[in-house]
C-alpha cells in the first residue's frame, strides 16, 4: 500500500472522531425507528405496512442529515425491516400483496439497519404483542437471547477470541433450556460492508468453520443473538419468500433474459451494496430476473428460515463500537418484563461473564458512560455489571 492509502484505510475507522459521529448518528436513527416500528406491532397489522414504515422512517432520517456537505454521502437502509413471528427465524420482509397480518401473543422479531456514508448500525429486537409481563417459555426464550448478548457485549473486547463468545452464549442459552439458533454470524462492520471476514459463530459444528479471529481495539461488531425453545436447527421452506438480497460484488456474468438484465441495472443503480428488499424493485419483472440472478451467484439471497410450528425464537442484535475506553453498545431497546421459569441466580460461571463491566479502567476510573444527546435512554450500553434482577432476563436495556 502506499502511504496515501494507508493513510485513507487508516483513517475510515474508529480512530477518527468523523467516523465515531457517523455511526451514533446511524445508530440514534435505527433506534428510533425501531421504536416507531415496536409501537405499530398491533394485533390485525398488516407485517408489509409495518416494514414500509420503518423503511421509510430510515429513508427519511438519514435524509435529513450530512445534506450539506462538499462530497455527496450515500446514507439510508443498511438492511430492509424484517418482522419475523413465532417459529419464523428471520429475513421475513414480505412483497407488498402479501396480507400477513400480526396476531394477539405473537412473539415478534424486529430486524433492521441503517447508514450513513456506509457506517452501518443494525439492531434486532424481540416483542410480544401482549399487555402486562411476559412469561412462560416466550419469558424463557427472550431472557435467554437478551442475557447471551449481555454476556457477549462483555467478551467482545480487545485480546479475547471469537470462540470465547460462541462457547459463552451456547451455555447461556441452555441455563434457560433453550439453544442458541446455528447458521447466525456475528460479522464485523467496515465502510459499506455489513458481512466482515472476521466472524462470530453462534455455534460450532464440523459444518461450520470459521478462522479464529481476535477482537482488536477500534473494530465494530453487529452482535447477532437468536434463540430457540426449538433444536435451533432452521429449514428453508419456500423460496419464494425469499425478498431480501444483497449484491455480490466480486461477481460478474452474461445475463441472458432481458427481465434479469433489467432488474440487475436497477440493483445496480438503487442498491449496488447495501441488502434491498424485492420491495423496491419493479415488482412484475423482479421475480423472474431474480431468480436467473441469484442462480448465477450475482446476488446473495437472504432466506426466510423457519423453526417447527410450535417452537419459540427470540432474536436480539446490537452493534458495538469497541473503542479505547471500553465498548460500545449503540443499538438497542428496552425489553418487555420478563418472568422466565429459569433461573440463572445459581450459575456462577453466567454471573461471573455479567459481573464483567464494559469499559477499559483509565486512570481516574472514567467509568460512566456519557448518555447521547437526545435519545439516551436508547443507547444505555450498560457499562456497570449487571445487577441480580438483569441477570434474571428481566429488561435490561432499558
Amino acid at each position: 500500500m502506499s502511504d496515501d492509502e494507508l493513510k485513507e484505510e487508516k483513517e475510515l475507522d474508529l480512530t477518527s472522531p468523523d467516523v465515531v459521529t457517523k455511526y451514533k448518528t446511524a445508530a440514534e436513527i435505527v433506534n428510533k425507528a425501531l421504536q416507531l416500528v415496536v409501537s405499530e406491532c398491533k394485533p390485525k397489522a398488516k407485517i408489509v405496512d409495518i416494514c414500509e414504515k420503518g423503511d421509510a422512517f430510515i429513508r427519511e432520517q438519514t435524509g435529513n442529515v450530512y445534506k450539506n456537505v462538499k462530497k455527496k454521502i450515500e446514507r439510508g437502509v443498511a438492511f430492509p425491516t424484517c418482522i419475523s413471528v413465532n417459529n419464523t427465524v428471520c429475513h421475513f420482509s414480505p412483497l407488498a400483496t402479501d396480507e400477513t397480518v400480526l396476531e394477539e401473543n405473537d412473539i415478534v422479531k424486529i430486524d433492521m439497519g441503517c447508514h450513513i456514508d456506509g457506517f452501518i448500525a443494525v439492531v434486532a429486537h424481540t416483542h410480544v404483542i401482549q399487555e402486562g409481563p411476559v412469561t412462560g417459555r416466550a419469558a424463557d426464550v427472550i431472557a435467554a437471547a437478551n442475557t447471551a448478548a449481555e454476556v457477549a457485549l462483555r467478551l467482545v473486547r480487545p485480546g479475547k477470541k471469537n470462540k470465547d463468545v460462541t462457547e459463552a452464549i451456547q451455555k447461556v442459552a441452555a441455563a434457560y433450556d433453550c439453544k442458541i439458533v446455528e447458521g447466525v454470524l456475528s460479522h464485523q462492520l467496515k465502510q459499506f460492508v455489513i458481512d466482515g471476514n472476521k466472524v462470530i459463530l453462534s455455534v460450532s459444528n464440523p459444518e461450520t468453520r470459521v478462522d479464529d479471529a481476535e477482537f482488536e481495539e477500534n473494530e465494530v461488531y453487529a452482535i447477532d443473538i437468536v434463540t430457540s425453545t426449538g433444536e435451533g436447527k432452521p429449514k428453508l421452506l419456500d423460496e419464494k419468500q425469499t425478498t431480501i438480497y444483497k449484491r455480490a460484488v466480486d461477481k460478474n456474468y452474461h445475463l441472458k433474459m432481458k427481465a434479469s438484465r433489467f432488474i440487475f441495472s436497477e440493483i445496480n443503480q438503487k442498491f449496488p451494496i447495501m441488502p434491498f428488499s424485492a420491495r423496491a424493485l419493479e415488482e412484475k419483472r423482479a421475480r423472474l430476473g431474480l431468480v436467473e440472478c441469484v442462480n448465477h451467484d450475482l446476488l446473495q439471497p437472504y432466506p426466510v428460515l423457519h423453526e417447527r410450528p410450535g417452537d419459540l425464537v427470540a432474536h436480539i442484535k446490537f452493534t458495538v463500537l469497541l473503542m479505547p475506553n471500553g465498548s460500545d453498545r449503540i443499538t438497542s431497546h428496552p425489553l418487555q418484563q420478563l418472568q422466565p421459569t429459569k433461573s440463572i441466580e445459581d450459575n456462577a460461571e453466567i454471573k461471573a461473564w455479567l459481573a464483567l463491566g464494559t469499559k477499559t479502567k483509565k486512570k481516574g476510573g472514567g467509568k460512566k458512560k456519557k448518555g447521547k444527546k437526545g435519545d439516551a435512554k436508547d443507547d444505555s450500553a450498560e457499562a456497570e455489571p449487571m445487577d441480580e434482577e438483569a441477570s434474571n432476563g428481566a429488561a435490561t436495556q432499558g
